[in-house]
């Protein structure tokens, strides 16, 4: 196997080009907090800086740098308090241009779904943004989460159920 045993500040660049938006997502999806997130991508690659020798490649590099995302959020949660549920960045929409009344009603149903999946619970919430966000596979999901394939079907169908049923109590009030 291929082991990597240094990594200079231009390949650490790299790698956080690649990937430092993900990251910075999957710990805002698990925290809910934009600072804590920048936080934990920042210790995420150092921690990949330092330890980047033992990544054995028996999972995908992405899989990897989502276990050590995902450990971090959890020491995070585990070592401080919370603030309030808070909304990802505006959604990015590649639509051509529509009328602003139309613009206005699609980012309101945007950030009411957005709102609906970060109200989960924190194990439906994290395979749903797994699957939607980063489009990991039931596999590498279940690498990063250290569950069986069949918990991360369960969740994730469940997750599903969830946001649906909201939307619908959503829908029907107004």
């Amino acid at each position: 196997m291929n082991y990597i045993q240094e990594v200079d500040s231009t390949e650490l660049y790299n790698i956080m080009t690649l990937y430092g938006d993900d990251v910075w997502r999957y710990a805002y999806a698990l925290t809910r907090d934009h600072e804590r997130a920048k936080d934990i991508a920042q210790e995420v690659f150092i921690r990949v800086h330092r330890k980047l020798s033992t990544f054995r490649g028996q999972s995908s590099f992405k899989t990897w740098l989502f276990s050590i995302t995902r450990n971090a959020a959890i020491n995070e949660m585990k070592s401080s308090y919370f603030r309030r549920i808070l909304l990802f960045e505006k959604v990015r929409d590649s639509r051509p241009v529509q009328s602003a009344e139309v613009e206005y009603i699609d980012s309101q149903a945007a950030a009411a779904i957005r709102e609906i999946i970060m109200g989960l619970s924190r194990k439906l919430r994290e395979v749903l943004i797994l699957n939607l966000e980063h489009h990991l596979t039931i596999q590498e999901m279940a690498e990063v989460l250290r569950i069986s394939e069949g918990t991360v079907k369960s969740r994730l169908s469940r997750a599903r159920k969830e946001v649906e049923k909201r939307w619908r109590e959503l829908d029907n009030e107004f």
